[in-house]
């Protein structure tokens, strides 16, 4: 099954964008009267005839919508921009496949990349979720300060701060529990400095582990998605 994205569906924007068009006719070899799916990114599925098979605004009827079921829980990871940029767009690419809900890029004392392209990201997400047949676009956060993530994150959320600290037997997989709203804090190489980590501490949360193995910005960023996300299969 392949799956189209069109964010104005609900509002009548009844046709694919010049890329998705080319791609459903082109290169799929759609033509007018199939039926394909696509998607809000909203949580909504749509069954769509083809109208018009224009390479550059395919258009469409709608025949039927079915709305995902609601999770429980939702995972929202702030991580620090790697230097690299084809790495953060690596985790983000697997972090909407596992299921993530929102990503927050972090401003850290130590955070090496202060300047990242959020549509790049965006795109890379589509394309995930796309792929994975999923109904519900993640929401992608440009860079924040540390200070101002904290003083913004909802009071019901559960928190966490994974901190390369091998005295800590704390896990992340063995403290959270299922069916929350989780926030998980994912420094830079150089982690985070001792004031930061303090000062998350004093605004409630957990400081965690996630494994024995020191890890690369990204991998531990998609070890908290994967772990939450198997929590609450």
């Amino acid at each position: 099954m392949n799956l189209f994205y069109q964010p104005g569906l609900a509002d009548g924007h009844l046709y694919l964008d010049a890329d998705e068009s080319r791609h459903c006719l082109k290169v799929l070899r759609k033509r007018a009267g199939d039926v394909i799916r696509v998607t809000d990114g909203q949580g909504t599925f749509y069954d769509a005839i083809i109208t018009g098979a224009d390479p550059g605004r395919c258009t469409l009827a709608i025949q039927n919508a079915e709305t995902a079921a609601a999770k429980p829980y939702s995972i929202h990871v702030a991580v620090s921009p790697t230097k690299n940029a084809d790495r953060i767009e690596w985790f983000v690419e697997k972090a909407v496949e596992v299921g993530i809900d929102t990503i927050t890029l972090l401003d850290c004392e130590n955070t090496e990349r202060t300047f990242i392209k959020t549509d790049r990201l965006a795109k890379v997400a589509i394309s995930a979720m796309k792929q994975s047949l999923k109904a519900t676009l993640p929401v992608i956060n440009p860079l924040t300060k540390l200070t101002d993530l904290i003083k913004n994150a909802p009071a019901q959320t559960t928190r966490f701060i994974a901190y390369v600290d091998f005295s800590n037997p704390l896990h992340l997989k063995d403290l959270a529990q299922p069916n929350k709203d989780y926030l998980v804090l994912i420094g830079p190489e150089g982690d985070f400095s001792p004031e930061e980590l303090a000062l998350t501490l004093t605004h409630n949360f957990q400081k965690v582990s996630l494994g024995h193995e020191r890890l690369r910005t990204e991998t531990a960023a998609l070890i908290a998605t994967h772990t939450l996300s198997l929590l609450n299969l």
